[in-house]
């Protein structure tokens, strides 16, 4: 409680200080027209205008910015939850191809097919793309290359493992068996 009463008469003094120079100074002055007041305060308002102004204009680029970060975090969190399904997608995609032709037309199995257009599409709908490879130029920043084949030269020949690309961001990249040129 001693140190609140010390530090509030510390204020006080300071108050009084600046108080007693402002004081001074206008004693020191001499009187101003009113024009020159006028002027002086129009002065003062046109600063104050220009601060407010400032201060304005960095609050909208403050939330703007705030909103990009926030925005960009959420992504980013999308991301890290997409990359960890989507080795579990492979493996649900991979057991549907292997599905032997004499159990093709059971329930179950259509069950597990209906599950997997349901998780396809919910992943599309969050910004989730599957690239297209086959047949295409090989492109090292959306394909990884796993291995040469004959065929035509730096064309994808086959996908190995399907690549992914979130908004405009190479997820995760293709990975392909290019052609060697040879026929």
């Amino acid at each position: 409680m001693k140190h609140d009463k010390e530090n509030l008469d510390i204020g006080n003094d300071e108050v009084q200080n600046a108080e007693a120079q402002e004081a001074d100074l206008a004693a020191d002055k001499p009187p101003v027209s009113a024009e020159e007041a006028l002027a002086a305060c129009e002065e003062k308002a046109s600063q104050y205008l220009a601060r407010l102004q400032r201060a304005q204009a960095d609050y909208i680029n403050y939330k703007r910015r705030v909103e990009q970060e926030r925005s960009e975090f959420v992504r980013q969190a999308g991301a890290d939850v997409i990359l960890g399904i989507l080795p579990v997608l492979d493996d649900i995609d991979r057991a549907l191809e292997s599905v032997p032709a004499d159990i093709k037309d059971h329930s179950w199995v259509d069950g597990v097919r209906h599950i997997s257009r349901k998780l396809h599409s919910e992943l599309e709908a969050r910004g989730l793309e599957k690239i297209e490879s086959r047949g295409q130029t090989f492109d090292p920043n959306i394909h990884e290359s796993v291995a040469l084949a004959k065929g035509k030269e730096d064309v994808v020949v086959e996908e190995v493992k399907p690549g992914y690309r979130l908004y405009d961001r190479i997820l995760r990249p293709c990975s392909v068996v290019v052609g060697s040129g040879e026929e």
